[in-house]
């Protein structure tokens, strides 16, 4: 005789033939029992499965814009590029190619829009160190503390995220003053 323990599982576990006839009613209980617990399976199941589609959506969707703001992250030196050779000027029998620079940066710019990335002329604004990074200091009276004079490379945005920080030249009128009140105490 086998006297191992067995364990009662309901997807293995066969019920007798007999018991559903029976008319104490266990046989009725039992296979009730089944039902629910095969009803709670299946609705483990497709609760599973309906998360599992949810987050291979959700994984899928930023996969993707992770690709889309790499792609864009690499178009920005070639805009950069673009910009700078429109800016050195057109000689007389390079209008043409000018005209066409400038039509293919306008369609780059047009691309971006459509994506939500923009960007924003930053001149006379106060320096902001999430948005801009400061190349260099310059003194000018005309202009308050902390202003930014000159944009060097212009920063991009997608909505709050910062593709990449406006490289900007910004007023510095603190160490002037410091460096004039220097001057004035050795001079005393």
């Amino acid at each position: 005789m086998n006297h191992a323990p067995q364990s009662h599982d309901p997807l293995t576990t066969a019920v007798p033939a007999n018991t559903c006839c029976k008319t104490d009613g266990t046989g009725l209980d039992i296979l009730s029992a089944e039902l629910v617990n095969q009803r709670n399976l299946y609705l483990r199941l497709v609760a599973d499965f309906d998360n599992f589609k949810k987050r291979t959506r959700k994984e899928g969707e930023a996969r993707t814009a992770a690709q889309m703001a790499s792609l864009f992250h690499e178009l920005l030196p070639v805009i950069d590029n673009l910009e700078r050779a429109l800016a050195s000027g057109a000689s007389p029998g390079s209008q043409q190619i000018h005209q066409g620079v400038a039509m293919t940066l306008q369609q780059l710019r047009l691309l971006l829009n459509k994506h939500g990335i923009v960007t924003e002329e930053c001149i006379g604004q106060m320096f902001d160190p999430h948005r801009h990074e400061a190349i260099s200091q310059r003194y000018d009276p005309s202009q308050g503390d902390h202003i930014i004079l000159e944009v060097l490379q212009r920063g991009y945005w997608q909505g709050e995220r910062i593709l990449r920080p406006a490289r900007v030249v910004v007023n510095d009128l603190t160490s002037a003053l410091s460096a004039q009140s220097a001057v004035k105490n050795s001079l005393d």
